[in-house]
Order: C-alpha cells, then sequence, then structure tokens
C-alpha cells in the first residue's frame, strides 16, 4: 500500500505549529515518509518557507508559508492494525473535546507501538480518528498499569499540558494493592531513582545515592488480612517510581513482575488473579483552552472489582 502526496503542498502555519521544527512538522504531516526522504528533500532545498531554504532545525513562525513537495512512499504496514482490536478502544474513552482525550487504558497494552509491538493507544486512536491529524500522548503509563492516559488533539494542547507537568499542576492519583500493612503514619516516600537499562533492552529501575531525586505521597484507602488498599500521587515522574517506592517502603504491589514479592503473588495467583494491581484512577489539570480545573476518573476493570469485592476475604 502507498502514500500519495502528488501536488504541491502550500501551508500556513497557525499557533499549532508555533516553534516546531520544520523536520518534525513534516514527519507529522507527510505520514509514512521515512525520515531520511524528509531530510533529504529539506537538505535538497524542494521544501520552502516563505520561498527561501531552510534547514532541517528551523522554527516555525505564526503566518509562515511551507511549500511541500509531492512525494511517494510506501506506507509501513501499521495500517495493517486489527480493526476490530481498534473499535474497542472506542469504548475505553473516557472524555473527547476538541483538544484531549481522556482515556481508560487497559492492563497488558503498551501505550505506544515499538518493542516488537506494532499496535499501541496512540496507534489505535490515530486508526480509530483518522480524521485528527495531530494525536499525541500527553504522558505515559506502563504497559501493565491501567487507567487515566491523557492524549492531546492539538500541538498547542501539547505544549499547554506538558507545561502543566513541569509546574506541577497536573494532579495524577494511582490505587495500588500491596503487600502488608502499609503503616498509617507514613504519607510518602522520598527516594532518588537510578534507571538502569539491561543488554536485552529491558529497564530496571533501583534506589540508589546518585539516582534523581524521587517523591510519591501515599494514603491508606482500605486495609485487608493481609494487604493494603493505597493511594498514591507521584510529585515527580520516574519510570517505575511508584513501583519502586513501594517496594522500597517494604510494601511491593501485588502481582508486579519486577519489583514483587513471590509470597503476596502467589496468594493471588491462588485466587485467579494475573494482573498488576496498579490502576491510574483519576488525572486533574487544567484544560488547556477555558483553564478552568477539570477531573477525570477512570473506573476499575473486572478483574479489579471482583478481587476487592468477591474476595475481600481472602486477601
Amino acid at each position: 500500500m502507498s502514500e500519495q502526496y502528488n501536488t504541491v503542498q502550500m501551508v500556513e502555519i497557525t499557533d499549532d505549529h508555533k516553534a516546531q521544527r520544520i523536520d518534525n512538522y513534516l514527519t507529522t504531516k507527510l505520514k509514512g515518509v521515512p525520515k531520511s526522504m524528509i531530510y533529504r528533500i529539506v537538505r535538497k532545498g524542494e521544501v520552502r518557507v516563505n520561498k527561501k531554504r531552510v534547514k532541517p532545525e528551523y522554527k516555525l513562525c505564526i503566518g509562515d508559508i511551507v511549500r511541500i513537495p509531492p512525494v511517494r512512499t510506501a506506507v509501513k504496514e501499521e495500517q495493517n492494525i486489527n480493526l476490530h482490536r481498534v473499535s474497542t478502544l472506542e469504548s475505553h474513552i473516557i472524555h473527547e473535546d476538541d483538544r484531549i482525550i481522556v482515556f481508560n487504558k487497559p492492563s497488558g497494552l503498551a501505550v505506544h507501538g515499538g518493542s516488537g509491538l506494532n499496535f499501541g493507544v496512540i496507534e489505535g486512536l490515530r486508526a480509530l480518528r483518522p480524521q485528527h491529524q495531530f494525536l499525541e500522548l500527553v504522558h505515559r503509563l506502563d504497559r501493565d498499569t491501567s487507567g487515566c492516559l491523557l492524549i492531546a488533539k492539538k500541538r498547542s494542547a501539547l505544549r499547554d499540558l506538558h507545561e502543566q507537568l513541569r509546574n506541577k499542576q497536573v494532579d495524577k492519583r494511582y490505587h495500588a494493592l500491596v503487600a502488608g500493612q502499609w503503616p498509617e503514619t507514613r504519607f510518602k516516600v522520598l527516594a532518588p531513582l537510578r534507571k538502569n537499562v539491561l543488554k536485552s533492552g529491558e529497564r530496571l529501575v533501583s534506589v540508589a545515592d546518585d539516582g534523581k531525586p524521587s517523591e510519591t505521597r501515599y494514603r491508606v484507602l482500605e486495609r485487608f488480612q493481609h494487604c493494603s488498599l493505597v493511594e498514591a500521587s507521584p510529585i515527580t515522574g520516574r519510570t517505575h517510581q511508584i513501583r519502586v517506592h513501594c517496594l522500597h517502603a517494604g510494601h511491593p504491589i501485588g502481582m508486579d513482575s519486577k519489583y514483587g514479592d513471590e509470597n503476596f503473588d502467589a496468594k493471588l495467583k491462588s485466587l485467579k488473579f494475573n494482573r498488576l494491581f496498579l490502576h491510574a484512577k483519576s488525572l486533574s489539570f487544567n484544560h488547556p483552552v477555558s483553564q478552568e480545573r477539570v477531573r477525570f476518573e477512570a473506573d476499575y476493570d473486572q478483574s479489579l472489582s471482583a478481587l476487592l469485592s468477591t474476595h475481600k476475604n481472602d486477601i
């Protein structure tokens, strides 16, 4: 299958693409075109901004007129995404407007394709919403974590939300089922985290003096015989932060294949529970258009609900 861009395009830059590099803009605009071809047409002067040659790092300004030459290329088989699987994503959309999508991500689904996967949330949503040229993740969730995931539908919304993340204006609340009795007096874990990448490409995070400063705040939601349901609020946004901080506190999360406890996991498996019990329950932030404070909640899936209701006396 091939994508055709048969005619010259003359595009006026709006606020959505202000300050974006021309090479990144063209990558979004010319879907399926290899980066090597994009750099070639820029280098050869076939791409012009206000009738002048530019370098790939040129940052676009509002009102710039960009000339994009005709190109033809084979599109990768990312179009070959299972349509039934894509259609199931619709039911996981919590909220959608012309700037954002709030999505209740299922456990086991990656946020984006890669590492041998050709299907993730973002690829699926792009296939579900082909009319939207711009759909990008505002933040990420681990593959096995479920719950609230925020996607921007405009570059201006992405810029605004990234700034809120930097300024710690986005409030994320996670629910985690952890081994043992979390102390009522332990409201936070402050422990620096260092990321290690193994030869296999697997990422493992550990508490280390030379790690990046990291903080997670906690409160107990419910106690059971052998475990606790806690709410975790990450103040910083490090890889695997909540999972490693729970382990560091002596209360690893249930069914965590990297940082878990074998005995606790065996107990959960005996109850036919087989997923990481970490769920991004809520997300609040200032809406990128109105700047009003908004809050969204993601319901538990069937397995989380069943464990806490049907089996609450067994855990």
